[in-house]
């Protein structure tokens, strides 16, 4: 099996998509014919994944929405991640960043036990929290670099004094990560709500994927998303959207409708890849 990137690139090529579907799932946005089921979280996750695995590279589970369902919610995320189909990846979006001891047992948590393809990790606690997740040579790390959210700015926009020069911390974050990728296995958070600095955090990265949200329900520009975030090749961009999807419709068409969303957007995005192809 190759570096995570390798393997990044060829699921993007046959799936011929750079769709994340996020599966966010809400308490209070249970499709009408799940709802009084006790099993609703996993019946959810696989009615997503049958309606939508052959428009997608990947899935993205947010740990939270699990976490605050307690053991329950845990529990289903287990299950849910055993029905995965063949051919997408997993990204366990857990945004961890601990010293290197307690990093070991996050990675071997999210790796090991819950077998995701790929996580999300804060770099600021520096390299060395982030090297436990790093020796998984065939998973993926994505640090938060620029994220998408309106506060983002008030840490990720400060200006350092770096060797390469006076530069926003965001960018700072894209060097170190290029320089920090010895096993091909490292990755950037940047938000589509911000096209911007993602156009130039590709051009600091040019190699690195990019994990991507902020799109659908957060108004993030499409075609400036996958123009100013995917390689030279049209690839390495991951483009995440939950809600737009997952919350298509909460009646009895839930599974279609969410597959017509995901389509609108697999195949609009691809129209945009065209000039990079």
């Amino acid at each position: 099996m190759g570096n995570f990137i390798d393997r990044l690139r060829d699921t993007i090529n046959a799936k011929d998509s750079l769709l994340c579907v996020g599966l966010d799932v809400d308490p209070d946005r249970v499709p009408e014919p799940l709802r009084g089921r006790s099993d609703w979280v996993y019946r959810f996750n696989v009615g997503i994944i049958e309606a939508t695995s052959d428009l997608v590279c990947a899935y993205k589970p947010n740990l939270g929405f699990y976490e605050a369902m307690g053991v329950e919610g845990m529990e289903a995320l287990a299950r849910s991640l055993k029905a995965m189909p063949e051919g997408v990846l997993v990204i366990g979006d857990a945004k961890r960043g601990d010293i290197g001891h307690t990093a070991r047992a996050y990675a071997q948590g999210l790796f090991g036990y819950f077998g995701f393809d790929a996580i999300t990790a804060s770099p600021y606690l520096g390299r060395d929290s982030i090297e436990p997740f790093l020796a998984y040579e065939d998973r993926g790390v994505f640090l938060l670099c620029k994220t998408s959210n309106p506060g983002s700015g008030d840490l990720q926009d400060l200006v350092c004094r770096v060797p390469e020069g006076d530069l926003p911390l965001y960018q700072v974050v894209a060097l170190r990560a290029r320089q920090w990728n010895v096993k091909g296995n490292l990755g950037l958070v940047v938000g589509a709500t911000y096209p911007q600095q993602l156009e130039a955090v590709r051009r600091l990265a040019p190699d690195l994927p990019m994990l991507i949200p902020g799109v659908g329900a957060q108004a993030g520009d499409l075609e400036a998303t996958v123009r100013n975030g995917t390689d030279s090749s049209g690839s390495l961009a991951v483009v995440n959207s939950s809600r737009q999807i997952i919350q298509a419709s909460l009646g009895a068409d839930w599974q279609e409708a969410a597959r017509r969303a995901a389509m609108v957007l697999r195949d609009e995005m691809n129209l945009y890849r065209q000039s990079k192809r």
